[in-house]
């Protein structure tokens, strides 16, 4: 039988104990009295064959036996800052200039979803980090943005998605992906990024893919939309394994995943993806605000009720597609006092659907909305309802808190993230309209219940800043991707990832001579 350390460098999996049989091996070969250390290649490897690699925080002892051991038997842990913590950790500057080469599928700039905000706060604090970054992302739009904060954009030609024809998809493999002076992958070779960051899912992932291992560059994948629960929502639930399967390859290929909630973090580490993180959210707390609620005269307020400013209003902003589950308030509506109205805010391929199925109910559909008209609609609601089921985050429910309204919202994907339930708003079982219709209605009925709720909401956001959650990025994330590429290149060795035959022949070794005891 090999020793722990040879068993550690084959890759092996002793039998069920696993980790832990590592991890007692090691114990009892390199702890003694004299405090000896594993070697920074045995922690390396380790790491990448149990647990994802963790970059050490700021005072922790490098590679230190109890270090490695815990990472080992129980997996990472990665706190996340808030404003009481260490005040480095929002310190925009802390790590040195980066060149980074940003990949956005769709494009942020002129699509209009949540995660737009995400990316826009991005770019504005990396540029006050003084950071150079390559922006890449597919847009057929005539008013496709040359530049974005200063940051030149390269935009490539695409297709409208089938299923969502809004948006713009690229596959990325046309002859100006490779050929010519000025083809894509000689344009990213020539600004020599630091790492690339690649948002996920597209068709744009697997020419990305390809890109950062032909440069040799760390790969950050972030996540965004919850592929197999649109499929789910499209009538292709028979796609959801092989959903699964295509995120498994591809993020599996990236040095660090960043997911927008815990929840999903679980549910992505429990489908065998590795190396994830938490994306911390974030809320511009002076855009959305309740100073907005009245600060036009009631105008909006007015608008929404299509006359009736004093009658309750349920508001719903976001994208309206199917994914949204937004037919389900209509039973939700007829359940709440007479005289109440629902307001939609938003654009999107199921507006239509949502005229004919609400037909002849007090309800306005205002279309899109920005900047203070915006956050007027949300600041005038009485409750924000939030249907969806399929939610990465939901930035327009952190959006509703930050504006002092109480929500009501399906207990699904990210929001139980953002909702204490019962002290900032209310969480219903998926599929449960009768209980959405409870909260909502006891909301409705209770102005002290909504004002208490509504102020505790803007309290939860207002510790969620955006300049903390690009610190924490760029300061600890981007440098664990870096770090994991390292100690992934070529089994732990700190080369360039290329010779990935050098891990396949380490585990035909393990299976070939090594017995378990």
């Amino acid at each position: 039988m090999f020793t722990g350390r040879t068993a550690a460098f084959l890759g092996v999996n002793n039998g069920d104990t696993g980790a832990f049989a590592c991890a007692r091996t090691l114990r009892r070969q390199s702890a003694p009295s004299n405090g000896s250390q594993l070697c920074p290649l045995e922690v390396a490897l380790l790491r990448r064959r149990y647990a994802p690699v963790r970059l050490r925080a700021p005072g922790v002892p490098r590679t230190s036996c109890a270090f490695a051991l815990a990472s080992v038997a129980t997996g990472p842990v990665y706190p996340q800052p808030t404003s009481g913590d260490d005040p480095n950790l929002v310190d925009l500057r802390r790590a040195p200039r980066r060149r980074v080469c940003l990949v956005v599928e769709p494009t942020p700039f002129t699509h209009v979803s949540g995660y737009s905000n995400r990316f826009n706060e991005l770019l504005r604090y990396l540029k006050e980090a003084g950071d150079e970054v390559l922006i890449i992302t597919p847009d057929n739009s005539p008013d496709a943005p040359q530049e974005v904060f200063g940051y030149p954009v390269i935009t490539i030609r695409g297709f409208k998605f089938a299923l969502y024809p809004r948006i713009t998809l690229s596959i990325g493999f046309g002859s100006g992906m490779v050929f010519g002076r000025r083809s894509l992958l000689q344009r990213v070779r020539e600004f020599d990024p630091d790492l690339i960051h690649l948002a996920t899912p597209g068709f744009l992932v697997f020419a990305i893919l390809l890109m950062a291992r032909v440069l040799r560059k760390p790969l950050v994948a972030s996540y965004h939309t919850h592929l197999p629960m649109y499929a789910k929502t499209y009538g292709l639930g028979i796609l959801i394994g092989l959903a699964w399967t295509l995120m498994r390859f591809c993020l599996n290929r990236a040095d660090l995943t960043l997911a927008t909630s815990p929840q999903i973090c679980a549910e992505l580490r429990q489908h065998g993806i590795e190396r994830v993180d938490l994306w911390r959210k974030g809320i511009n707390t002076e855009r959305f605000h309740p100073r907005f609620r009245n600060d036009d005269g009631g105008a909006m307020r007015a608008r929404l009720t299509d006359g009736h400013p004093t009658a309750p209003l349920l508001v719903y902003i976001g994208r309206l597609g199917a994914e949204k589950n937004l037919l389900s308030l209509k039973r939700i509506l007829t359940c709440c006092p007479p005289g109440t109205r629902l307001a939609f805010v938003g654009d999107g391929p199921y507006a239509e659907t949502v005229r004919r199925h609400f037909a002849g109910l007090p309800v306005v559909m205002t279309g899109q909305l920005h900047g203070d008209d915006l956050s007027r609609a949300f600041a005038c609601a009485d409750v924000f309802v939030m249907p969806s089921e399929s939610e990465t985050l939901g930035f327009v429910v952190l959006e509703a808190m930050a504006s002092g309204v109480p929500v009501v919202a399906t207990a699904a994907g990210g929001i139980p993230d953002l909702i204490v339930h019962g002290e900032t708003g209310f969480l219903y079982t998926k599929g449960n309209t009768s209980e959405a219709a409870t909260y909502v209605c006891a909301l409705l009925g209770d102005a002290v219940m909504r004002k208490r709720m509504g102020d505790a909401a803007r309290r939860e956001a207002e510790r969620w800043s955006w300049c903390a959650a690009t610190a924490w990025i760029r300061n600890v994330q981007y440098n664990r991707a870096m770090n994991n590429f390292r100690f992934r290149a070529l089994g732990g060795l700190g080369l360039p990832r290329s010779l990935s035959w050098l891990r396949w022949l380490r585990r035909q070794l393990a299976r070939a001579f090594f017995k378990p005891a």
